[in-house]
């Protein structure tokens, strides 16, 4: 299991080693796939939900209902505001990731119920 977007400013320590800071993937452009994209994103399955909003931490001053939640696709896992961030700051993800999402033609994959228990168990513990 990996962490799409990965970053200093959204993840706690205890996750691991983080890619740095999100002001860091800032990209100049926008991906060209950036709505299909962000659809995945958001069509996750949930991990972990949290209620309320979270900031963002970019600075525009917006808040994301549900930012701190977790969603995966079985084998990656990314936080519930990380599609904003690729749509509204054009945030840069792994490219692992993207070959993943890409491959699968952006169809978020079946759930794989075992396989999500691991990773909630994984995720709680790191809390």
């Amino acid at each position: 299991m990996q962490i799409a977007g990965f970053f200093q400013e959204l993840w706690a320590p205890s996750f691991g080693q983080a890619a740095g800071s999100v002001q860091d993937f800032v990209m100049p452009t926008p991906y060209t796939d950036a709505k299909k994209i962000t659809e995945y994103l958001l069509a996750g399955h949930d991990i972990f939900s949290v209620m309320g909003s979270s900031r963002d931490v970019l600075g525009s001053g917006k808040t994301v209902l549900g930012g701190d939640s977790i969603l995966s696709d079985n084998e990656w896992i990314w936080r519930g505001d990380l599609w904003f961030y690729v749509w509204n700051h054009r945030v840069q993800l792994p490219g692992e990731f993207l070959a993943r999402l890409r491959a699968n033609n952006y169809e978020m994959p079946a759930e794989n119920e075992q396989r999500l228990t691991e990773i909630a168990r994984y995720v709680q513990s790191n809390l």
